[in-house]
């Protein structure tokens, strides 16, 4: 297994607390692959996070998002004790995935058909942090540019 040791980076950096943070997150890996899921862009700024989570009903289900990590949790009620299975091939397991969300991200909605948890997410950047156009103009009593006729 390899391993990276990014304490050297940590030394000359100052400010990158959470970048360091999400490398760590992303060498260690996840332990497990379950629930499989998929992530795509649907859109400018517009993300779906795709889980496979069959036989997982709504109110086994949990989503949170709390400081920008998306965590999503199946906790499966027990109550087939009384079967007996002769291949049990569904995993139907409780299970823990967590997502990093970057600045800004939110969780707008959050569907299950079809086996498949749907969770779409857009990023809405702050007013303050779009971009926009500042109107530069003459300070009064400027001198006028050559070829412009002062007001009269």
């Amino acid at each position: 297994m390899r391993t990276v040791d990014f304490s050297p980076l940590y030394r000359s950096v100052v400010g990158f607390d959470r970048l360091a943070a999400l490398l760590d997150a992303a060498a260690s890996g996840e332990p497990s692959g379950y629930p499989p899921y998929n992530i795509e862009t649907v859109g400018k700024d517009a993300y779906r996070i795709e889980m496979a989570v069959a036989g997982f009903k709504p109110d086994e289900l949990n989503i949170e998002v709390k400081e920008n990590v998306l965590t999503v949790q199946g906790r499966k009620t027990r109550g087939d004790e009384a079967r007996r299975y002769l291949h049990r091939g569904l995993a139907e397991r409780s299970f823990e995935r967590r997502f990093q969300l970057a600045d800004y991200v939110v969780v707008e909605d959050a569907d299950l058909a079809d086996g498949l948890l749907q969770i779409t997410l857009k990023r809405e950047l702050p007013e303050a942090m779009k971009p926009r156009r500042i109107e530069v103009k003459a300070a009064p009593g400027a001198p006028a540019l050559e070829g412009e006729a002062k007001a009269a």
